[in-house]
């Protein structure tokens, strides 16, 4: 059974009014379903978000589930808790659920993968306490300090003060934007029918800037100049699907698929396989039965090719 907030807490939700929200622009009324205590996302409404700006936050959200489950991966009861409406932790069915690393509950979404899977049954009802410092940028619109979040999934730590590198995006990264120090919280509508109860915040006092911590960049494994002649090229799979591997700016690889416009740069390991800057993944490229055949395989989502490059 939910517990009581705080007596500092500003209750969003407590069971018997979505008083406190709006739709998705922040216009309309919110018109998820309300009943037994719980919100729930109805079909085709779309997401909501406070009708008021949040900035620095403690956050308690409880969220269930559909039982019994439907889908599998992404597809199921799937939902998002979005800090600002920028900054998402994924809302998940990840019991026996099997999906990207940073796609799963208590995942910052495209981002961190989890410390550990702390998920509940589908129905049972879970809980989130997340710590959310906004970013900050300076006159000129410099950033100064990341965003930075930790979140407790059941009770168990999930998130230990990451730092974001932007906002949330997916196969891609979202460069930072400077924005308002308060924005509204939002509530994700993926087509899965999650439910939400006992929703309160508490405003969190201004802190120092803090400087960049040790070893929060990461570095990629030295690819030579031979290496990076071969790998980069346009590769194609059986049909018209095809993909592209692009020398970076910075000297490191980039990797177009899906015929999106982006390019996912991606980092070299000591082991010869390469992983993607920004969200869980592999690539591979391995010698083909010619000289100059090379094969690039490929994995990330629920989605595994492979491609031959073109001479």
């Amino acid at each position: 059974m939910p517990g009581a907030a705080p007596s500092d807490a500003v209750i969003l939700f407590d069971g018997s009014s979505l008083a406190a929200w709006r739709g998705r622009e922040g216009a309309a009324p919110a018109q998820w379903v309300v009943r037994d205590g719980y919100m729930e996302a109805a079909p085709g409404v779309g997401a909501i978000q406070t009708a008021a700006p949040l900035g620095d936050i403690q956050l308690h959200i409880e969220w269930a589930t559909p039982t019994p489950p439907k889908g599998r991966g992404q597809g199921r009861g799937n939902s998002g808790v979005i800090l600002m409406g920028r900054y998402e932790v994924q809302v998940l069915d990840s019991y026996d659920n099997a999906t990207y690393a940073d796609g799963q509950a208590g995942a910052l979404y495209g981002q961190y993968p989890p410390l550990v899977n702390a998920a509940r049954r589908p129905g049972e009802w879970q809980v989130y306490d997340i710590v959310f410092r906004g970013p900050r940028w300076n006159a000129t619109g410099t950033l100064t300090r990341p965003a930075r979040v930790t979140v407790f999934h059941n009770g168990v730590l999930v998130q230990d003060h990451a730092s974001l590198w932007g906002g949330t995006a997916w196969l891609r990264p979202a460069p930072y934007e400077p924005h308002a120090a308060r924005a509204p919280l939002v509530l994700q509508d993926h087509s899965n029918p999650v439910r939400y109860r006992n929703i309160w915040v508490r405003a969190l006092p201004d802190e120092p800037a803090m400087a960049p911590r040790a070893g929060e960049a990461t570095d990629a494994h030295a690819v030579s100049a031979a290496q990076m002649a071969r790998y980069v090229g346009t590769y194609r799979a059986e049909g018209s699907d095809s993909c592209r591997v692009i020398r970076m700016p910075d000297g490191t690889l980039g990797l177009q698929l899906f015929d999106r416009p982006d390019t996912m740069p991606i980092v070299s390991t000591p082991d010869g396989t390469f992983t993607f800057r920004y969200t869980g993944g592999r690539v591979q490229f391995t010698p083909g039965t010619t000289s100059a055949a090379l094969r690039l395989d490929v994995s990330i989502a629920e989605v595994e090719r492979s491609y031959l490059k073109v001479p």
